[in-house]
């Protein structure tokens, strides 16, 4: 597909765009250019009417009334077997539940009595902070059962070995957007007898996801970016049935429990995904996803990632456009395939820069130490958006680097 050469041709191209109806699903403020939904996804009216009703009628009418009348004890099963077209899996191999550091956690820690003489997690060096976090304390509480190797990415493939329990990726990386090829590494994991965990946080809802087809073992993600669940709302897991049954919960609670109202005080977990339930889920939080899952039921992902390419590609060359003088300098893949559905700049004065656009209506996010990261969320961004939005970039390097250097960060950039 063509780039388009004039804001003309970006409004034509959105009057043509087969997912522009979806972008009356969302509360968005007129003249806000959002930049930032790989990060956090845009308030849907579904997701807004759901909590309301959850508030209103099924809390405050029926009362606990609600966990059999409503459904409310199935949803961390209902919402999984939505996602799971998502990510290419069986409805019963996919489980809302917790968050996605959580999620890990309890993943790795039910795969440690199964490990025999392996004792290494390979992770990338640079991953999500989180996912290192939490294999770091793992190895620290193991007793040195666990050795964590967080390695820099060409070396990922050649570290797998025998002695190798599990490897441990984010498909999409947070910083730069560069995209692991999940079958080649997946396969090169079996090859050697490990299991892999994918973290699909910045995958899901953006682009296809096929852990099915690719044997893939285990995975997590979030649910508040391309999902637009909101704020915090809850994680998944997801585990292929072929295991669910070997993997005993290193965290279990009595949600997970195979009679959890008989109240016995033994742990017996429940059979298949069910059993990484641990306890009583955010309902509320769980609303909202099942309005946001409501909003894009009948979405063809196929289409999305269409029009992700053609949105980071115009935005990628509108900004090398304006010539090497603005300090910009492309950190994500060049190559369209190899990039996830945002896209980041380094820039020496990244943190004002993303602050001065932010003023203008344009929001998108820094990464320490130099990115300014762009999300390209196709449901609701236009073409003529990707246009503005490099035109207020634009104004802003025209009025120099000196207010830039000047900007200080808030708790959350």
């Amino acid at each position: 597909m063509s780039i388009p050469a004039t804001r003309s041709e970006c409004a034509t191209r959105d009057a043509r765009d087969p997912l522009a109806r979806y972008r009356g699903e969302f509360t968005l403020e007129p003249g806000l250019i959002y930049l930032d939904g790989n990060s956090l996804g845009a308030l849907t009216q579904r997701a807004a009417a759901r909590v309301k009703s959850m508030l209103e009628r099924e809390w405050g009418q029926d009362l606990i009334r609600s966990w059999n009348k409503h459904g409310w004890f199935d949803l961390p099963a209902t919402l999984g077997a939505r996602i799971a077209p998502l990510v290419g899996a069986a409805a019963d191999e996919v489980l809302v539940a917790d968050s996605t550091s959580v999620n890990i956690f309890k993943l790795v820690a039910a795969l440690l009595p199964l490990r025999g003489e392996r004792r290494r997690i390979v992770t990338e060096q640079g991953n999500f902070p989180t996912d290192l976090y939490v294999l770091q304390s793992l190895a620290a509480v193991s007793g040195g059962a666990l050795e964590v190797l967080e390695l820099p990415r060409a070396e990922i493939a050649a570290a797998i070995d025998p002695t190798t329990l599990l490897v441990l990726l984010t498909h999409v990386h947070y910083k730069t957007a560069e995209v692991f090829d999940m079958a080649a590494i997946t396969a090169r994991a079996h090859a050697a007898g490990a299991r892999i965990l994918w973290d699909l946080s910045h995958s899901v809802g953006a682009l296809p996801v096929e852990l099915g087809a690719h044997r893939v073992d285990l995975a997590v993600g979030c649910t508040y970016k391309y999902l637009n669940g909101g704020p915090g709302s809850p994680a998944f897991l997801y585990v292929r049935r072929d295991l669910q049954d070997s993997l005993r919960p290193a965290l279990a609670g009595w949600m997970g429990h195979a009679a959890p109202f008989e109240f016995g005080d033994a742990y017996r977990p429940a059979a298949g995904i069910s059993r990484h339930r641990c306890g009583t889920p955010s309902l509320l939080s769980f609303a909202a996803l099942d309005g946001a899952l409501a909003a894009i039921a009948d979405l063809d992902l196929r289409q999305v990632r269409e029009k992700s390419v053609a949105l980071t590609e115009l935005f990628i060359a509108r900004v090398e456009s304006l010539g090497p003088a603005t300090g910009l300098t492309l950190a994500s893949p060049r190559n369209p395939d190899a990039r996830g559905s945002h896209v980041s700049f380094t820039h020496p004065h990244g943190l004002g820069l993303m602050q001065a656009l932010i003023e203008r209506g344009v929001i998108g996010d820094f990464r320490a130490p130099d990115i300014v990261r762009f999300g390209f969320t196709p449901l609701y961004l236009r073409y003529v958006d990707v246009w503005d939005a490099v035109d207020a970039l634009a104004a802003v390097l025209a009025g120099g680097t000196a207010p830039l250097a000047a900007a200080r960060a808030a708790a959350v950039t």
